[in-house]
């Protein structure tokens, strides 16, 4: 991914336009919704949606491992017995 710097203003109610370029890779148009991600003095804008479902891949990973399910082979398996079991009922 290239780096680059662009900037705009804040205007008096602080909002900001964020620029074209920056829209386009970011994925966001009319009407979606970003999110501001503050650390220490950093903050990152992202697109909301991408970011929401980045934190519940994260959090799947979490607990497949949890539950001792290191591959997505395995994790396939254990999804398909769970639904033969429920089938069964």
């Amino acid at each position: 991914m290239t780096a680059f710097i662009d900037n705009a203003k804040v205007m008096s109610k602080g909002q900001v336009t964020i620029p074209k370029d920056v829209r386009d890779i970011l994925g966001i148009s009319n009407g979606d919704r970003v999110s501001f991600i503050v650390e220490g003095d950093t903050v990152r804008i992202v697109n909301s949606a991408v970011y929401a479902m980045q934190m519940l891949q994260q959090e799947m990973k979490r607990e497949a491992k949890k539950a001792g399910l290191e591959t997505d082979e395995e994790v396939i398996s254990h999804i398909s017995e769970m639904k033969n079991e429920a089938e069964s009922k």
